[in-house]
């Protein structure tokens, strides 16, 4: 029998068009732009999210040893409930207020017997400008040595 032919096998390494092998030398891979790219931006995250892992532990070491305390507390947050008998008249403006009646009165009743939850509530109507610290400034104006409310703010009819 005769020999075969390697023309079929030269025709495969060569490829259709005959330009030569199809496979590069196994010595010499590309890699693709996107590809690299792609392994840059996952080993900066790596990066990034091991070093703010390490800066909040040793935070959170640094800060356990240190006693937490708020910053600035109101003074009336450290009241807490303040139950109070008799109320002043509220201030009626020439305009009727924006919500019921009842709601309003609802709402001065609350901010007189519970400064303490008032005073942590923001307000967001702009009145810090006129020196309001906190919601309940929006509604008392002052109060007696008993804590008792003597004068309302009428900014909490609107």
């Amino acid at each position: 029998m005769g020999r075969k032919s390697g023309a079929k096998a030269q025709a495969r390494q060569t490829g259709a068009s005959g330009a030569g092998p199809s496979n590069p030398p196994s010595g010499s891979r590309s890699f693709p732009p996107l590809l690299i790219v792609a392994i840059v931006l996952l080993a900066g995250a790596a990066l990034t999210i091991y070093f703010r892992g390490s800066r909040v532990a040793d935070q959170t070491a640094q800060g356990a040893a240190l006693p937490q305390t708020p910053a600035d507390v109101p003074a009336a947050a450290k009241l807490g409930p303040h139950p109070q008998e008799n109320l002043p008249a509220l201030p009626f403006m020439p305009e009727p207020p924006a919500r019921s009646m009842d709601v309003v009165r609802a709402s001065y009743k609350f901010a007189a017997e519970h400064p303490e939850v008032l005073s942590y509530v923001p307000c967001y109507c702009g009145c810090e400008r006129s020196g309001h610290r906190g919601n309940e400034d929006c509604f008392v104006t002052r109060r007696d040595d008993k804590n008792d409310v003597v004068e309302w703010e009428p900014h909490g009819m609107t």
